[in-house]
């Protein structure tokens, strides 16, 4: 796991967090978990580092899910992107349990 943090990490978090690397911006914890992960994929799994990764055209695709849930409280996954417009290629369509996957590659 890379976690992107402007704070330094706790003294021990090698010995608590072995597996856990920490970076100082997203193109930085991008570019570490690419490094990390080798010739597998690197998801990023929160809403506030894919807006960012979006804005710095670091994503290749957008994996969402569609669950019957609705929450009235959180980081709005797509807010206001830098860039603009996103052109996103036709999805990959996967029917789920409960859930329909949709895998979009992005345009460049």
């Amino acid at each position: 796991m890379v976690v992107v943090t402007h704070r330094p990490p706790p003294e021990d978090a090698a010995e608590r967090f072995p597996r856990t690397t920490f970076t100082a911006s997203v193109e930085e914890a991008i570019a570490t978990a690419k490094e990390i992960a080798g010739d597998k994929f690197v998801t990023i799994a929160s809403a506030d580092i894919i807006h960012q990764a979006l804005n710095l055209g670091l994503v290749d695709e957008l994996c969402i899910s569609q669950v019957p849930v609705l929450f009235g409280t959180g980081i709005r996954y797509f807010g206001d992107l830098v860039v603009g417009h996103l052109i996103l290629e036709d999805p990959v369509v996967i029917q789920g349990t409960r859930a329909l996957h949709l895998r979009y590659p992005v345009r460049r």
